[in-house]
């Protein structure tokens, strides 16, 4: 097999790509009041100062990348106990003793999952590109990294729904992926923090609503093998084509990274679900049903974010110009209670409806 020199594509490069990648797809600064690196600052750390424009005009937006905090681990998977139960205190009287009381936790595995992301570029067409070989291959990259990003966001939220005993939204989440919100809350309206929406009609036709605490005891990120972002030289090869028969040559790369989310205790994460598609019926995303949310946290866990997409957005506005006193219609919602509302298309307006219980 021949071996080509590196293009402009070598790791460094590569890495300083997935910050630029993250930054255009957020369009958001980094909130200073988190400590906890982001995803941002773990690929600046991998980087040099040489930006490597991979990135395509038309992109969609990955808050929960961009946003949410990050760290590293040495490994793969690491052990970590998770607050389940709070203790009981209670005052006593003089002269009398106090029972004991503790805490309950569950020791949980936290894992980063394989995605290995392989680009393929028929040689003779990347040799004739009009800008040459590299750049047709930084293209390719560009959708591939475009791509992870929009699976890894997707799996943030609804984790191994395919797998037995998860939440079921159909082919929604990755069984071979890590566990997302949707795996931390279950299906429990009243054992966990979720609010029913209320929608009943059956099908495939809701979406959620989700407010989380970020940091390093809460919901963040983990990135094994040291958060890095390993990519191959780049090859020729000699590949099949889509019919399984037929060879022609190609030039290959590939990423590899070990992505994986904490959910550090039970009340973290909130949902709104079984949020229905009308504009602004009473099944549609309100600020009542975001207080009802906002409520079941304790103080000490109260959210950092709120992560909806676009058609819940859309809702929350037309159900506050239904109570404005004017009929003026009310700015499109980026805030609730000075809590950042960050849009996102990565949760899907095709959540399966009914699978909340009492």
């Amino acid at each position: 097999m021949k071996k080509l020199p590196k293009v402009n594509m070598n790791k460094e490069q590569m890495a300083a790509a997935m910050l630029m990648l993250m930054r255009r797809m957020s369009g958001d600064e980094i909130p200073l009041r988190f400590a906890s690196p982001t995803l941002v600052d773990i690929a600046v750390h991998n980087a040099n100062d040489h930006v490597v424009e991979l990135i395509d005009e038309v992109i969609q937006a990955h808050p929960e990348l961009a946003m949410v905090p990050a760290r590293t681990i040495k490994g793969i998977h690491y052990k970590t106990l998770v607050l389940t139960t709070l203790p009981t205190v209670a005052f006593r009287n003089a002269n009398e003793g106090t029972a004991a009381t503790k805490a309950t936790y569950e020791n949980r595995l936290v894992e980063t999952f394989i995605m290995s992301p392989r680009w393929v570029c028929d040689k003779a067409i990347a040799d004739r590109a009009e800008d040459g070989p590299e750049a047709y291959i930084a293209l390719a990259a560009s959708a591939q990294l475009e791509a992870a990003a929009q699976h890894i966001s997707t799996q943030f939220y609804y984790g191994l729904t395919q797998a037995a005993g998860s939440p079921r939204h159909g082919s929604l989440g990755d069984a071979k992926g890590f566990p997302g919100l949707h795996d931390a809350l279950g299906l429990s309206a009243a054992a966990n923090q979720v609010v029913d929406a209320g929608e009943t009609g059956g099908g495939n036709i809701a979406t959620s609503a989700f407010m989380i605490k970020v940091g390093p005891q809460d919901v963040n990120w983990v990135w094994g093998n040291n958060g890095a972002l390993e990519v191959s030289d780049v090859r020729i090869e000699s590949v099949l084509d889509s019919g399984g028969t037929n060879s022609f040559t190609a030039y290959v790369q590939e990423l590899l990274a070990y992505p994986g989310l904490q959910v550090g205790n039970r009340f973290c994460v909130g949902r709104v679900g079984e949020i229905d598609n009308s504009v602004s019926g009473s099944e549609s995303l309100t600020d009542v049903m975001l207080a009802s949310l906002w409520a079941q946290f304790t103080t000490a866990f109260k959210p950092d974010m709120i992560f909806m997409n676009r058609r819940s957005q859309a809702q929350l506005q037309a159900n506050r110009t239904a109570t404005t006193t004017t009929g003026t219609p009310a700015p499109f919602p980026t805030t609730w209670e000075n809590v950042p509302i960050h849009v996102t298309d990565s949760i899907s307006n095709t959540e399966v409806v009914d699978l909340l219980t009492a």
